[in-house]
């Protein structure tokens, strides 16, 4: 499999900030908040070694968010939040790796060893099709080019709860975010071990979700219907999380079911994470368990694939892409953050252990620096 290396440095400046509406109890207001982060990428085991990319610590954003004292203890809230990519002023964005898959996927003589007797094998061509379906449609984000990606939101917040409605952030993600020492930035972040396919859902359109927040105790269970008029059951996703903190101790478990887009159990993502004031900085560790033996987007397959290979090379291609999608995996994460003074260090190791046959062990350890320049700008490496 090709490796790929990566170091950056960013400057990033955070234009306006507001805290988690939930746990507010502020008069009305309307608050217009934004993040602008860019950088330079190097990269090795890549084609194109030095970009200029944007979101490299803190993914750029513009997002306004309002709460409204309605009486009675209850409040209407909002989010919409929008992904802008500062290096061009899209949308979206790719991997500074592009479009370029592992090995296993791109090579047919190991996709499906036994239809290439020879090389080159006869059915490349074919399996190089499927690879450019497949990273266009899955390698990046926001692919879509929606406009209030990031999150979309209205809630209502009551004595007993809030309810909220839209695109939000998963359970298990959330979970994640808050036990990756890096806040899931940087590419030392604990995600970018267990990227492809994807091992959690991070965002979901359609959501209900109702959370309550009690002393230390932050909890949300969520129900997610899947947008598909043909089949109730394609695409949706149940997840539930459940955080504790008091005083310098935290804990928390999340769990996101996925069903895929024919409406079977897929993507089952469980994280559970911890931290502790240490020293004079914070220690924070995560694990997570991966876990989908029926990937999306591979039912048709055989369908589209039957006139350019035949249909039993087109079926034997279905099964290997299947296995190839299919996950199970262990995840860990542990880091340390440090303030000094102004400034911040970080040091994290990530490490993924992928139990299926294909043995894609993945690893990654190192630093980063934040010096900040002000209260809202910071210089990354």
């Amino acid at each position: 499999t090709t490796m790929m290396k990566k170091s950056a440095f960013a400057l990033s400046a955070l234009a306006l900030a507001s805290s988690a509406a939930l746990a507010q109890s502020t008069p009305s207001s309307v608050t217009l908040y934004g993040i602008v982060d860019v950088g330079v990428v190097h990269n090795t085991g890549v084609t194109n070694k030095n970009q200029f990319v944007s979101g490299i610590m803190e993914g750029s954003r513009l997002g306004v968010r309002g709460n409204e004292d309605i009486g009675g203890g209850f409040r209407a809230i909002f989010t919409l939040e929008n992904r802008t990519e500062l290096n061009n002023g899209t949308l979206s964005n790719r991997p500074p790796s592009g479009s370029q898959l592992p090995d296993r996927f791109a090579d047919a003589s190991l996709l499906v060893p036994a239809l290439c007797p020879a090389k080159p094998c006869a059915i490349q061509a074919a399996v190089t099709q499927v690879n450019g379906n497949l990273a266009n449609g899955a390698l990046g984000v926001n692919l879509r080019n929606g406009f209030w990606d990031r999150q979309a939101y209205v809630g209502l917040v009551t004595p007993v709860g809030a309810v909220l409605l839209g695109r939000q952030y998963t359970p298990a993600y959330e979970i994640s975010a808050t036990f990756d020492i890096m806040g899931t930035q940087s590419s030392l972040s604990a995600g970018q071990v267990a990227s492809f396919p994807a091992s959690t859902e991070i965002r979901i359109d359609n959501a209900l979700q109702y959370r309550i927040v009690f002393g230390g105790l932050t909890a949300s269970a969520m129900y997610a219907l899947g947008g598909v008029a043909t089949n109730s059951k394609a695409s949706r996703l149940g997840g539930v999380m459940a955080m504790y903190k008091a005083g310098p101790f935290a804990v928390g478990l999340g769990y996101n079911q996925r069903n895929n887009d024919i409406g079977q159990k897929s993507l089952q993502s469980t994280v559970v994470g911890a931290s502790a004031q240490l020293g004079p900085g914070t220690l924070s560790a995560l694990y997570a368990q991966f876990k989908d033996d029926n990937p999306s987007g591979v039912s048709t397959l055989a369908t589209s694939l039957t006139p350019a290979v035949g249909v039993a090379a087109a079926s034997t291609l279905q099964q290997a892409y299947t296995n190839a999608l299919r996950q199970d995996g262990r995840l860990m994460h542990v880091g340390y953050k440090m303030p000094l003074g102004p400034h911040t260090l970080y040091v994290a190791y990530s490490t993924f252990d992928d139990k299926r046959g294909f043995n894609a062990d993945t690893s990654s350890y190192g630093a980063a620096f934040t010096y900040a320049l002000s209260k809202r700008t910071d210089f990354n490496v």
